[in-house]
């Protein structure tokens, strides 16, 4: 870590609130103009609960992988350390991933095409207003070896 701490991230919102907000505000227009995905939607349901489970567990795996790094997932907290074990070794952004994941289980237990609709947008702003933000705080708190962690691991996938 380097000797002077930088100042945190800057980052638009909480992620978490940007996925809540997101997702509810197609919920609302859902059930004004609900457009569902499949007629029974049970297939559509069974992989959304799958999808939940999968990306809960992906995310819990993260936050243990931060906490045994002695940093924290808080974007109102200083970062400590650099997290490149675990869910971390191949991708920059599992927890976003697993955020991604939880909405779209989500998305599919609604069996509804707006939330969908809203995905991308809601990434682009993840990129924008998160993402890119933090990997400028992250270069500036940890240097080179943050540099040579995104040359070696993908943002994503």
């Amino acid at each position: 870590m380097n000797d002077v701490q930088v100042s945190l991230p800057r980052i638009i919102a909480p992620p978490p609130l940007l996925y809540i907000g997101v997702f509810m505000v197609a919920c609302a227009v859902h059930a004004i103009f609900p457009q569902p995905i499949m007629a029974s939607g049970f297939s559509v349901r069974l992989a959304g609960a799958i999808m939940l489970v999968a990306s809960g567990v992906f995310a819990r795996w993260a936050f243990i992988t931060m906490r045994q790094f002695g940093t924290s997932a808080s974007p109102r907290k200083a970062s400590l350390a650099l997290s490149t074990s675990g869910p971390f070794a191949f991708s920059r952004n599992p927890i976003y991933l697993a955020m991604t994941g939880l909405y779209v289980g989500a998305t599919a237990l609604l069996n509804s095409w707006w939330p969908m609709l809203l995905l991308v947008p809601l990434l682009l702003l993840m990129h924008w207003g998160v993402v890119l933000r933090e990997e400028r705080y992250l270069l500036a708190q940890f240097g080179d070896a943050y540099a040579s962690y995104k040359a070696a691991v993908r943002r994503w996938l």
